[in-house]
């Protein structure tokens, strides 16, 4: 008999919550909003009791759908589906997944979220340009970039232009892609139109990809889309940009850069940079640093980007920690 059939979703998360006992419970409520926690309470508050045969029926419900989530991550929804058929039924399964379904929205492109950036890059380079950005843009950055960066130099940039345009996207034509990659339906797209890509989503692509890359993309930008590639720099910090910070920023960023780090990013940087970045050091140090320089002759450039974007990724963090402030834009920010 189904206990708790007639019952809301909150009040089985109430009982599931009862039973898991109030340690546990705790633990739940400090991944929840301010307004659930408020309704769980309340909903506790209001439970008199509960038969072990409702709680036996709940604890059943929830292990269910922890483990439909975790065959969705390990393969998808596909596999998912394959697995829990062969545990509860192809009936239990398709309610199983109905119910999550129901709550938790599966992006589109789920299915290649898992694919090794190399093999999806042999999957997808022949592709329009137009289709490569949809897709990417559902990627997360890391994978994203990776795959942006082993496309042709003539595609880098018109994907990457065609990312930052996107607005909409029609479900019907991420199915119809979806159909074409996957060679199956996927029915669990969500039917609102879906907001994707734009600046901010080829900015956080840029920040990642190898510096050689964002170069080439950028300076194809500044040629075909001016105003836009000015939209997406002012977003940017790439390695020269460090003349943008005052000294006290540039000072507490070396303080987390490692010497010979150091030595490798300014052997490949103009003048300016490494007479700004030195000056910020102390004179022993700056001079330790330059003999480095002298001494180590000549660097590859794949040396040269990898020390400079580590030395961006620390400005980037200590950006992201509020411990230094990056002016971006027209300059007229005011900092009190």
């Amino acid at each position: 008999m189904n206990y708790g059939s007639d019952m809301s979703g909150v009040q089985k998360a109430a009982i599931l919550l009862i039973t898991l006992g109030p340690e546990k419970s705790a633990e739940v409520f400090k991944h929840l909003k301010e307004e659930e926690i408020e309704q769980l309470t309340l909903e506790i508050a209001n439970t008199r009791s509960v038969s072990p045969q409702v709680k036996e029926q709940i604890l059943s419900e929830f292990y269910e759908v922890c483990l439909a989530q975790q065959y969705i991550a390990e393969g998808g929804i596909g596999y998912a589906k394959e697995l829990l058929e062969k545990a509860l039924g192809e009936e239990k399964a398709r309610d199983v997944i109905g119910k999550l379904t129901a709550s938790l929205q599966v992006r589109p492109f789920e299915f290649i979220r898992k694919t090794d950036a190399s093999q999806l890059l042999n999957f997808i380079q022949e592709e329009h340009p137009q289709t490569i950005a949809l897709i990417l843009s559902y990627l997360p950055s890391s994978q994203a970039s990776a795959v942006i960066g082993g496309l042709s130099p003539d595609k880098q940039a018109d994907v990457a232009r065609r990312i930052a345009q996107m607005d909409r996207t029609s479900p019907d034509v991420i199915k119809e892609v979806e159909k074409v990659l996957e060679r199956k339906l996927s029915s669990l797209v969500n039917q609102d139109y879906t907001i994707v890509g734009g600046v901010d989503s080829i900015v956080e692509i840029l920040n990642t990809v190898d510096r050689s890359t964002e170069k080439h993309i950028m300076e194809t930008l500044e040629i075909e889309e001016p105003e836009l590639a000015d939209e997406i720099h002012r977003k940017m910090f790439v390695f020269e940009d460090i003349l943008s910070l005052d000294d006290k920023s540039i000072q507490r960023v070396l303080r987390e850069v490692d010497n010979n780090e150091l030595a490798v990013a300014l052997k490949g940087s103009n003048e300016e940079v490494q007479s700004v970045v030195l000056n910020n050091l102390s004179k022993r140090l700056a001079t330790m640093i330059k003999e480095d320089m002298d001494f180590m002759g000549p660097v590859r450039l794949k040396d040269v980007e990898e020390a400079q974007q580590k030395i961006v990724n620390i400005i980037r963090k200590l950006e992201d920690s509020a411990e230094i402030i990056i002016s971006r834009g027209g300059g007229d920010e005011i900092v009190v």
